[in-house]
């Protein structure tokens, strides 16, 4: 895709409409992704599976975007396939993958049903709850820990900006799917790594 991108200047072959650069954008992260687990681990089940769940996130992250939404048809199922990863791989065992599954999802619905009783209006999608229940499937509760910290780290800050920027202050709508996806990303790159580093 990248290529014929580049081979036809941006531009549809058949109409010529001028193709949004986005697109080859998300295939290159893609593709880079998908080197950098194969670099991690190898021609494995675990870089398939990694690469899998990288590519659902991606997914995730640029529909939020769009839609200030994210869709059942990809996290459910989602749960259900993360949770039998750990029957063909050794990167984590069923029952950190259970409860990562029942604190991600558990963690988002308490803090989603209090913003509600304070505020009395939604703060936070059931897609974000259904969304960190299938990441803490595949990366576990210390992932979910992880996601967690790194995702409002970066929610706020970014946030902050863009609500600087825009004008309407904490008026302004902004989806937390993509930094729960930058976490959880992150987490399977560097993640241990960087626990380790920080209890040292």
């Amino acid at each position: 895709p990248v290529v014929s991108f580049l081979i036809l200047m941006g531009k549809c072959r058949s109409c010529g409409t001028r193709i949004p650069i986005r697109y080859p954008m998300v295939e290159l992260i893609s593709g880079g992704f998908a080197i950098s687990l194969l670099l991690k681990y190898g021609l494995s089940v675990e870089w398939i599976s990694s690469y899998t769940f990288t590519a659902a996130l991606l997914v995730i992250t640029f529909i939020d975007l769009d839609h200030k939404i994210i869709p059942d048809i990809i996290t459910l199922p989602g749960i259900f396939i993360f949770l039998l990863v750990p029957f063909i791989s050794s990167h984590i065992t069923w029952t950190d993958s259970i409860i990562g599954t029942l604190l991600g999802g558990g963690s988002l619905l308490l803090v989603a049903m209090g913003y509600q009783l304070t505020t009395k209006k939604e703060g936070m999608g059931g897609g974000d709850i259904k969304l960190l229940a299938m990441v803490g499937a595949f990366v576990g509760w210390k992932g979910v820990f992880f996601t967690i910290f790194l995702a409002s780290i970066a929610g706020t800050l970014i946030g902050l900006i863009l609500m600087l920027r825009s004008g309407k202050g904490l008026k302004l709508a902004i989806p937390f799917g993509p930094f729960l996806s930058i976490g959880a990303i992150t987490y399977i790159h560097f993640g241990k790594s960087i626990i380790d580093w920080y209890f040292r």
